[in-house]
């Protein structure tokens, strides 16, 4: 608990935040609600060495949460120096969605249907932030989270021009929301994700469910970071209650 009271009073400080008035909750997709990760990984690799580009799994992860145009193009500008075409984009962006399609069904992250539930009998909203345009998870949301995900509460690719590790996606998301920054928390898990919720002002909570080191979520600026979405579903009624105190 006193971990919590640190995290949180450091955050409060760096912000100006007498206090948290929380309200809601705002989820990442891909690898906090969706166990969707190694999918993203494999098929972003293996088009994208296709198309005459290094870019490994690991590199994926270190770039979840940016749009599919913005990841196109940062890899076009860091190895050949130019910015990729807008045909290129779709083409790449197609063949991927497409690649990522053919596999197994992706499951919900395991814990994270749990927290969800404790999140609303909290009284809170849940919110849906993410970078992804996957016609196959989005879809699912609604399926897979018993509808508890109301349509105006996600924010996907298709909503900004600048994805994360820009603020956008937060700040939309706290505008469609109708929420100040002192009245939510974040829940990540990749870097990228978490610059994008601290750059918003946000006291974002980051999950390592990925290959990831721990500190380089630590690093992207994590106010508190868990080892597992069951272990944040867990711990959700001493973080919550942390969160709330006077």
């Amino acid at each position: 608990m006193s971990n919590y009271k640190d995290a949180i009073n450091s955050y409060l400080q760096l912000q100006g935040h007498k206090a948290l008035q929380l309200r809601a909750v705002l989820f990442d997709m891909d690898g906090v609600l969706f166990d969707s990760m190694p999918h993203h990984a494999r098929a972003w690799s293996q088009v994208m060495q296709a198309e005459g580009y290094d870019f490994s799994p690991m590199e994926v992860y270190m770039n979840e949460g940016r749009t599919g145009s913005d990841t196109i193009t940062t890899a076009s500008l860091a190895q050949r120096g130019t910015v990729p075409t807008k045909e290129e984009i779709d083409r790449i962006c197609k063949a991927k969605c497409d690649l990522f399609a053919t596999y197994p069904e992706t499951q919900p992250m395991q814990g994270a249907l749990e927290l969800v539930n404790k999140v609303i009998a909290c009284g809170l909203t849940p919110m849906i932030v993410t970078g992804s345009g996957t016609p196959t998870l989005l879809e699912r949301i609604a399926v897979n989270y018993n509808g508890l995900f109301a349509p105006e509460h996600i924010i996907t690719s298709f909503n900004v021009k600048r994805g994360k590790p820009f603020p956008d996606p937060y700040l939309l998301a706290l505008e469609k929301g109708g929420f100040n920054p002192d009245e939510v928390i974040v829940v990540e898990n990749a870097p990228l994700g978490v610059q994008a919720g601290v750059a918003a002002g946000l006291f974002t909570v980051a999950v390592n469910t990925g290959p990831l080191e721990e500190k380089v979520l630590s690093e992207a600026g994590a106010s508190l970071v868990f080892p597992s979405m069951p272990t944040l579903a867990g711990e959700w009624e001493s973080l919550y209650a942390a969160l709330t105190a006077k």
